[in-house]
């Protein structure tokens, strides 16, 4: 663990939170939290939009619903996060799961069926987190590949951001199939305004400012703000319409009573596999990079109060599918609010309830432009890339699995193919060059788990899942 001469706790809450232990304060806690809460609140807008694809009976889930609900399990869930293990992790619907649920389950049962669905994945995962198997096969990991995480997930937070401020693009070409922009030129008033941002938080971090993230996203929304107003374009854009009850109408809209008639079981099983892997492997992932940010992890990866965390994280699931907001796990840019200082649960208390009053106030959510927005990423991915210096790269037995983590991460758009990459490549490349021995048994397993997980389109279609 991060070791320093920890001050005198001088509250209960520093004492229960462990901030001054830590080497932070109240007034960082809560910076970290709202720099935090910033930069996941796109969430509650982006979530509705990608649960919005009809399900196989033709129903749509309603967007406000959505947004409500997933504003609601992102509170309940950082909060408890926070309070249960005090760390500065922050929870919200996961990208991947949503985007997998709108896009490939709902063609083959109903939303109420799908996030059953996604409910027994978090029972699973909760089981594996109890039983300890869960921490077993997080300890089976070799110390490299849990580095590589953590700069892989930088590198995938910075394309996200360069991708959503429209720095990158994509061509629709074959070769190249991403490009520069509009056309090779960053001309757009939403990328001149994501590079002013990244310059100018830069050079506050480089001047070792306080809140410097913080100060950043306020300064870019400023900027939009006045930019919109000479040059109306949409870049800045808010309702004179605050506030409004929520409307939580999907809480408890689960149904496990599936038509076989319409889906075989061995459907079921596969759509609960791949939530499962995709799940359990994303959040350690994540959790592995925000700890290594944080600098509360030791020289193996661990963190205090982990098997609580991987619990927890189960938990998300369980809440997420029974609000139908989808899985609720570990957000990537929790990193932000690490970087602004959190090193705390009190952090993630924050971002918590700033979630629960977004109930309330879901427009002011979309405040900040997503231009500024994605340049905190891409600062916080800079950060992170540090951890590389970690790793000895004179044995490509370690090179090749590493190398495979970290860039795959990003060109695939998720961090569970990167942790699968990197993970088959090191079990064949050291069992194939006279390491076999080292490879934890577990790590076996795991990297079998990953073969199918990489071919489960096949085995669907095989099956007449796809």
């Amino acid at each position: 663990m991060a070791t320093s001469a920890p001050a005198q706790s001088t509250s209960a809450l520093d004492r229960f939170f462990h901030i001054t232990e830590r080497g932070s304060s109240i007034g960082t806690e809560v910076r970290g939290g709202i720099v935090t809460f910033v930069t996941m609140a796109y969430i509650v807008i982006l979530n509705p939009l990608i649960l919005s694809t009809e399900d196989v009976a033709g129903n749509v889930l309603p967007h406000g619903a959505v947004a409500a609900a997933t504003a609601l399990t992102a509170g309940v869930m950082t909060l408890l996060f926070g309070i249960i293990t005090r760390l500065p992790f922050a929870f919200a619907a996961g990208l991947g799961i949503n985007a997998f649920l709108a896009f490939s389950v709902v063609g083959q049962v109903t939303w109420p069926e799908a996030m059953a669905l996604v409910v027994i994945n978090g029972v699973v995962i909760v089981l594996l987190a109890a039983t300890g198997l869960r921490k077993m096969i997080f300890d089976a990991v070799p110390v490299q590949l849990k580095i590589a995480i953590t700069v892989g997930i930088g590198l995938f937070i910075a394309f996200i951001g360069f991708v959503n401020a429209g720095f990158v693009t994509s061509t629709h070409n074959d070769s190249p199939p991403v490009g520069l922009g509009v056309g090779g030129s960053v001309t757009t008033l939403a990328t001149i305004l994501f590079v002013v941002t990244i310059l100018a938080g830069g050079i506050l971090i480089a001047l070792r400012v306080k809140g410097a993230i913080l100060i950043a996203l306020v300064g870019g929304t400023v900027i939009a703000a006045i930019a919109n107003l000479i040059w109306p374009s949409g870049l800045f854009s808010f309702s004179g319409s605050i506030v409004g009850l929520p409307d939580l109408s999907l809480i408890g809209a689960v149904n496990f009573g599936f038509d076989l008639g319409k889906v075989s079981i061995v459907a079921l099983v596969m759509i609960v596999f791949t939530l499962v892997f995709s799940n359990f492997f994303d959040a350690m992932g994540t959790m592995t990079g925000l700890a290594k940010e944080a600098n509360l992890a030791d020289e193996k990866g661990d963190f205090p109060r982990i098997k609580s965390a991987l619990v927890v994280e189960g938990v998300g699931a369980i809440v997420g599918g029974g609000t139908s907001s989808s899985s609720a796990t570990v957000f990537v840019e929790s990193s932000a609010g690490i970087g602004e200082g959190a090193r705390t649960g009190l952090a993630t208390s924050v971002t918590g309830v700033l979630f629960l009053l977004a109930m309330f106030f879901t427009p002011l959510t979309s405040l900040v432009p997503g231009a500024v927005a994605s340049a905190a990423l891409v600062l916080v991915g800079a950060m992170m890339l540090s951890q590389i210096k970690n790793i000895d790269f004179s044995d490509f037995r370690v090179l090749l699995p590493v190398f495979m983590t970290v860039t795959v991460m990003p060109m695939t758009y998720s961090i569970a193919n990167g942790i699968g990459a990197g993970f088959v490549t090191w079990v064949i490349v050291n069992a194939f060059s006279g390491k076999a021995k080292t490879i934890h048994p577990l790590l076996w397993v795991v990297a079998f788990g990953f073969v199918l997980y990489f071919a489960r389109g096949p085995i669907e279609a095989a099956f007449g899942v796809a």
